[in-house]
């Protein structure tokens, strides 16, 4: 099932995708998909449902982030061997935790704000794990129980305030519109293996990112079982889970984001997204 969430900033309602790619209205079943929406329970009600019976939105709507009201965006860093490489950067002996600030989550199409004074804003395809049930002290046999679903992450970053400007790389994460989010939340019985999803990331049409999720350093169980040592994980947490190589700061020369470049990037089943650069 791939959930999402339609409608102007701030006024999202919930939805889902059907077989013909239309989106259905949700509102009347759940006031959101959202930490209080994700359990199980709930999912395997919508999964009963006869999507034919709900409201066809029509039109073309923005699509919002595909889960709303998130409690925590974590991401994990230096997470592929390659990727590492071309940062310069020795692979952890365990993974490397940052946050993102909630309100830089935004739709998959939204426009990308570069900050003030920014250098070297950047970007990154990574896979995102939404939690839907909580997970404290577990196990990695059972992190993947925990999980509701998985989406498309621009994980967009500011180079210079990440690395050059004293403190936590949270700095260079957090700008508004760094955090692209969707365009859906795909249930996790709709993802055989999370480990085995193609990912890629153009600008300006041009290929800059083509990996897949077999290359993590640490594997999605691992990161979840890892990060519920350290603090509970509750529904509607977002993980970011690192990204293949092409980056911006990984070219020779180094090449970062200007206003008017188009960014479109996409993970195989979890759908694509396409920004456009504007100053912010």
């Amino acid at each position: 099932m791939k959930l999402l969430r339609y409608g102007p900033k701030g006024a999202e309602k919930p939805g889902l995708l059907d077989d013909n790619g239309s989106i259905r209205d949700l509102s009347g079943v759940v006031a959101d998909v959202s930490g209080s929406t994700l359990s199980d329970g709930l999912i395997a009600t919508l999964n009963d449902l006869d999507v034919n019976t709900l409201p066809v939105v029509e039109g073309n709507p923005r699509l919002g982030p595909c889960v709303g009201g998130v409690g925590k965006f974590i991401c994990i860093g230096l997470n592929y061997a390659d990727h590492a490489a071309e940062s310069g950067m020795e692979l952890p002996q365990e993974p490397v935790i940052f946050f993102k600030a909630t309100s830089a989550i935004c739709g998959p199409d939204d426009d990308v704000e570069m900050p003030r004074n920014s250098v070297k804003t950047d970007w990154e395809v990574e896979l995102g794990v939404v939690i839907g049930k909580e997970a404290k002290y577990i196990s990695e046999e059972d992190a993947l129980d925990h999980v509701a679903g998985y989406c498309v992450i621009n994980d967009v970053s500011e180079r210079d305030f990440q690395l050059h400007r004293s403190g936590q790389w949270v700095k260079g994460k957090s700008a508004d519109t760094f955090g692209p989010t969707g365009p859906w939340l795909v249930t996790r019985d709709e993802v055989a293996d999370p480990q085995d999803l193609s990912m890629w990331l153009e600008v300006n049409g041009h290929r800059y990112q083509n990996g897949s999720t077999r290359t993590m350093h640490f594997g999605v169980a691992t990161v979840i079982a890892h990060l519920s040592q350290f603090m509970s994980l509750q529904p509607g947490d977002i993980i970011s889970t690192g990204t293949p190589p092409g980056v911006g700061m990984g070219q020779k020369p180094e090449i970062y984001l200007k206003p008017g470049d188009k960014i479109e990037l996409g993970i195989d089943g979890l759908g694509q997204q396409s920004q456009t650069v504007v100053a912010g």
